[in-house]
């Protein structure tokens, strides 16, 4: 699954300049804070396009415009539930939060391509597509795309967005 990505750097770059502003910090405060030299917090400023990611992920960290959220998967051990078909597995999300994720038997058709499951056992096919699920699961986390209880429900049509 691949999607399009679009970073507008000239309203990222003002955004930033006035949260450095905001926040009543100098170029040269900020650029000890971001542990970059004050040459690159002006380049940087100005527009440059040249400068290292790190330098400018250090930047909008410590002004606030960077998410640090992730979910990760250390031990996600999915279990069928066969009463709602669907597996579960489990994501550790910000602050060692564990997240209860779900994905349908008919998301895991979608993703295999298998139309009959009679053949090829479910937690076969989620082991062969974890990574695609946990993506999935990842995506629907950062973009706040939850169930009320607060879990992760993967379906049919999140396979093909």
């Amino acid at each position: 699954m691949e999607r399009r990505l679009h970073l507008n750097w000239q309203l990222l770059v003002e955004e930033a300049k006035l949260r450095r502003k905001n926040q009543k910090l100098t170029q040269k405060r900020l650029a000890l804070l971001a542990k970059v030299s004050t040459p690159t917090i002006s380049r940087f400023e100005g527009g440059a396009k040249d400068i290292q990611l790190s330098s400018i992920f250090n930047i909008l960290n410590i002004l606030g415009l960077m998410d640090n959220r992730n979910l990760n998967f250390p031990d996600p051990n999915p279990q069928i539930i066969r009463s709602s078909g669907l597996i579960e597995f489990w994501g550790e999300g910000h602050n060692n939060k564990k997240i209860l994720c779900r994905c349908s038997e008919e998301a895991l058709e979608d993703l295999s391509g298998e139309r009959e499951f009679t053949k090829i056992p479910l937690l076969r096919i989620f082991k062969q597509h974890q990574l695609s699920i946990e993506q999935i699961a990842r995506r629907k986390y950062l973009e706040n795309i939850l169930e009320d209880d607060g879990s992760i429900l993967i379906k049919s049509d999140d396979i093909n967005s």
